[in-house]
């Protein structure tokens, strides 16, 4: 039952600018849905999904055309960073050979690891702060400005314990199977994924918001793909106080500033490798994105993290022309208009970009909200993910709620933001042992 009057939720794909230009609204690129099991164990080719990989899943540019690059191939990415080549390969390559016997312990509900020496050298490179990784582990302004950038989809201060972690998910994920996009937009992997489960016999309501739910009483199981916010909307007096108050207490995380363009051409990178990969980070060096992650307030030069899909899927944009997505970090909720921070990070690196722009969409943290209720504040991550709150995420139940039957299955619930559906996976399977178990 979707609320909104299409499926797809951060998945989905619109003409937000021009006629004929296809942007997407929140996920644009997909490195998770490739790396991990769930989504590979379905069948979505099947309904239409196609993948899509760039010759270069990263690229980073720096001043006077330098540029560090994260490709499929660790070998093209360790020479390009130059003497930190050799320091990234023993950073990444650990983490990369053991993925598949760890994937499980780091993207699934915590619990005592199954593979504990692999896990631990996970945890030696994923618990400290960025800042200390980059700087311990490189030596070249390039090798640092990398990690930064990949650590910044944590969405939290880069001198924060665990901020690594994510750069070390990603950099692994690059090497085993590259930063794909969906062909035609996100939207396809929700039309993939809707086609797959009619298949199967379920159905699909759109325009089909609930209020209460006391509106589906007689269901057995009820998944709650909401913020821990739509679950007390939902559930109300139904849920024990306690509850109630440990659900008050989740900390959101921070909001984003989103671009879409509607371009003439392609961006005109001055260091050329950019135009060869799908996503641009666009934050100088490792101090200026520790600025900019760290202000608590909106930054003058913000990290800016770029899209360009139609240089490698000509189906989302006119002959000859583009489009390009963006967007930066900003405090949640925040209502300062982005924009011309944003184009003037572009054109930095870019110098011509803000003469290709043939109109613009510009999402701040509350139109981010109005669009998907689960974006609260513009918060893209499901909720903060400082090392506490992943731990508990939302609460100590996890996907469980003291509603028998009622289980919540967001990015909300471990382990976290992301297009990898492990949320639904793990709770659907903890409700169906459950129900199982009861004679259902």
């Amino acid at each position: 039952m979707e609320a909104e009057s299409r499926w797809g939720g951060g998945t989905r794909t619109e003409e937000l600018t021009l006629p004929g230009f296809q942007h997407d609204v929140c996920s644009a690129v997909q490195p998770m849905a490739v790396a991990t099991r769930f989504l590979r164990s379905l069948p979505l080719n099947q309904f239409g999904l196609r993948w899509i990989n760039p010759p270069l899943a990263l690229a980073h540019p720096l001043e006077g055309g330098r540029v560090a690059v994260l490709a499929e191939s660790l070998e093209e990415t360790c020479a390009g960073l130059g003497e930190d080549g050799r320091r990234y390969r023993k950073l990444i390559v650990p983490v990369v050979a053991s993925w598949p016997a760890i994937e499980r312990d780091v993207l699934g509900p915590i619990g005592w690891p199954r593979h504990l020496a692999a896990m631990s050298q996970f945890g030696v490179r994923a618990l400290p702060p960025a800042s200390w990784t980059a700087r311990r582990w490189f030596k070249t302004e390039a090798g640092r400005a990398l990690w930064a950038g990949l650590a910044a989809h944590s969405v939290l201060p880069l001198e924060t314990w665990g901020s690594s972690a994510i750069a070390t998910v990603l950099g692994a994920a690059a090497h085993r199977a590259g930063w794909p996009m969906a062909e035609g937009g996100s939207q396809a992997i929700a039309d993939a994924m809707v086609g797959y489960l009619r298949s199967l016999g379920g159905e699909v309501l759109i325009g089909q918001r609930v209020e209460n739910l006391g509106e589906i009483e007689g269901a057995e199981i009820v998944m709650c793909d909401t913020s821990p916010e739509g679950l007390l909307r939902l559930a109300g007096d139904r849920l024990p106080a306690g509850y109630r108050a440990e659900l008050h207490r989740y900390r959101r995380g921070a909001g984003v500033f989103k671009l879409d363009w509607a371009l003439a051409g392609p961006i005109p990178w001055t260091a050329k490798e950019c135009s060869r990969a799908g996503t641009v980070h666009l934050g100088g060096t490792l101090r200026e994105i520790e600025a900019s992650e760290r202000s608590r307030s909106e930054p003058d030069q913000p990290f800016v993290l770029l899209a360009q899909p139609s240089l490698f899927d000509p189906t989302r944009a006119p002959e000859g022309r583009h489009t390009a997505w963006a967007y930066c970090h900003v405090p949640n909720g925040s209502t300062v208009d982005m924009t011309a921070r944003i184009e003037r990070q572009v054109e930095r690196f870019a110098p011509g970009f803000g003469k290709l722009i043939l109109a613009r969409s510009a999402w701040g943290p509350r139109a981010m909200e109005a669009h998907n209720a689960n974006l609260v504040g513009g918060d893209i991550t499901g909720g903060n993910n400082t090392l506490k709150q992943m731990f508990l995420r939302p609460t100590w139940r996890r996907y469980g709620t003291p509603l028998k039957g009622v289980y919540l299955c967001s990015a909300s619930t471990p382990p976290g933001g992301g297009v990898h559906g492990l949320c639904g996976y793990y709770a659907a399977k903890r409700a169906l042992a459950e129900v199982g178990s009861s004679g259902g």
